[in-house]
């Protein structure tokens, strides 16, 4: 496992778990959660899941990851968007398992220099990629000009 110096933490808290409030501590984040219909919760309204708030993590830090290696070698990827999908569903093996499917779209930028950015990015940047390597399946598709 490797060792990390912490630069940053962010520390938030869920009471009711799945059906229940997540907040940051510092409050930037506060949202209720709901279980969706299609996992047989009642879905409500204005809430959301753990899968999305893992969604826009990862979104957000992948994006930041391709940046920074764009920029590493003179490159502009700052108009990249990043879509994140994170599925749940039953393993084979028990319990719950996730997947996820990262597609990077940015049209200022030739195909095979973001597919080389974004591996780049995904290999050896982005911590979200790092802790889903080996434990969550992880697709990673590029759209660019």
């Amino acid at each position: 496992m490797d060792v990390i110096k912490p630069v940053f933490t962010a520390t938030a808290s869920v009471t009711g778990g799945r059906n229940g409030h997540a907040e940051a501590q510092d409050h930037s984040v506060s949202v209720d959660l709901s279980v969706p219909k299609a996992m047989g919760g009642p879905g409500k309204p204005a809430t959301t899941t753990p899968e999305h708030l893992f969604a826009a993590g990862y979104a957000a830090c992948f994006g930041g990851a391709l940046d920074y290696v764009a920029s590493q070698k003179k490159k502009n990827a700052k108009g990249a968007t990043v879509t994140c999908s994170v599925s749940i569903g039953p393993r084979d093996a028990g319990g719950f398992g996730l997947a996820v499917k990262l597609h990077v779209k940015d049209a200022s930028l030739p195909q095979a220099e973001l597919a080389s950015l974004a591996d780049e990015a995904h290999e050896k940047i982005c911590p979200y990629s790092h802790a889903t390597r080996g434990n969550v399946p992880v697709e990673l598709s590029v759209e660019g000009s």
